[in-house]
């Protein structure tokens, strides 16, 4: 049986460590997009949202644990951040499957990112008639035969077990 100190470093490490991965694998998202020039879809811009919230909640974690709060309030956070990741891997895998065509995508999933296309208005309209957003069900790029989304299902399911096992350590 650990200490009520030892658990609250626990939870308090993996909390930090969940914030860092998930702003690593969302920075890494931003980085393709912003750098690497990979339009993102709006189902990709979607998947990003469990990312966005689960940072926070994890640091919230961390604090919490670091004060040495009650160690169920740190727990409760980690839950929700398995949530948060879990939801983000049932997106991934949606996702992941209307690339391979295995089931349908939403219908208005076209064209609705902009990103990276203009600097100044100008530019934004001349660049209206060069630059197609993707469609979902088309990958921008495999790497390692995964896309994006698919490399987001491993990221997802790897996140919510760590935070998920977390969640459950008792104090």
């Amino acid at each position: 049986m650990t200490s009520t100190h030892e658990s609250g470093r626990f939870h308090m490490t993996t909390a930090l460590f969940l914030a860092v991965a998930m702003a690593a694998v969302v920075g890494t998202a931003l980085g393709f997009e912003h750098i690497g020039g990979f339009i993102p879809c709006k189902l990709c811009l979607e998947e990003r949202i469990p990312y966005y919230t689960g940072v926070p909640v994890a640091l919230l974690a961390a604090i919490a644990a670091g004060m040495r709060m009650p160690a169920w309030i740190a727990r409760l956070l980690l839950a929700i951040v398995g949530l948060l990741m879990t939801v983000g891997l049932v997106m991934a895998v949606y996702h992941s499957g209307v690339e391979w065509h295995w089931w349908a995508g939403p219908a208005d999933c076209s064209t609705s990112a902009t990103s990276g296309l203009a600097s100044n208005a100008g530019d934004l309209l001349g660049s209206l008639d060069s630059v197609t957003p993707p469609a979902c069900d088309q990958a921008a790029g495999r790497f390692l035969g995964l896309s994006f989304a698919g490399w987001n299902v491993v990221s997802s399911l790897i996140l919510a077990a760590i935070a998920y096992r977390a969640a459950l350590r008792k104090a």
